[in-house]
């Protein structure tokens, strides 16, 4: 699982303050900038992209210093941050610590608070990363590479998704999800081990689980 930063994501760490610049290190900004907008379709039109291109910028302006100097950028970035919730329907504060070619896909009733998610991440509208209590504002989720998030999804409090799961449509995930995993459900329950692998010849289609064993989910007969 990897970071913006190069440390490896803790729930025991402290959440990020906002007083330094979380962006990934392996790149530079325009080319950070270049890379969303590859990831997003290369189109203008795509809501995430300005969300995610937002944050990365909220980001870059804390290297300017001091304080006083950055106070314009600052203003803007709030500025833009609420007409970004308000008319896109995206809440991505800048605190969050995002790695690359992050998807957001369409807009609307997404709320990301988490610690950090990771690299070729992709999250589908009506999503929302955060709490479960009010009381516990730092218990916040960490989401690792490669995980795919389905419409709908909720994933609450200090848990972990790790490195290539996927999270099922409207699913409401309390608990760890291991690597690779697939969680559906509410309260989401782990119903695959493995990333799914899809055999198909003629009318027969098969996931294979790496745990073992395997499923027949379409026509035809499987062996």
């Amino acid at each position: 699982m990897s970071t913006a930063v190069g440390k490896a994501p803790s729930h025991f760490d402290p959440l990020p303050k906002g007083t330094t610049n979380e962006n990934p290190r392996d790149i530079g900004l325009l080319e950070l900038l270049a890379e969303d907008f590859r990831t997003h379709n290369r189109k203008l039109s795509e809501a995430g992209f300005w969300a995610v291109a937002l944050h990365r910028l909220g980001n870059a302006r804390m290297d300017v210093r001091p304080r006083w100097l950055r106070a314009p950028l600052s203003a803007g970035y709030n500025a833009a941050f609420v007409v970004t919730d308000w008319l896109l329907g995206i809440e991505l504060p800048y605190t969050v610590r995002l790695g690359r070619r992050v998807r957001i896909w369409h807009h609307g009733g997404i709320v990301i608070s988490a610690r950090s998610i990771g690299n070729d991440v992709h999250i589908r509208h009506n999503t929302t990363l955060g709490v479960v209590r009010r009381d516990e504002l730092g218990a916040v989720p960490i989401i690792g590479d490669r995980v795919d998030i389905g419409v709908g999804a909720c994933i609450l409090g200090p848990v972990t998704v790790g490195d290539g799961a996927a999270v099922g449509a409207s699913s409401v995930v309390l608990h760890d999800v291991p690597p690779g995993a697939t969680a559906v459900g509410v309260p989401a329950r782990v119903v695959m081990k493995g990333k799914p692998s899809w055999s198909t010849s003629g009318t027969r289609f098969r996931a294979v689980s790496l745990a073992g064993g395997s499923r027949r989910i379409g026509g035809g007969e499987s062996s």
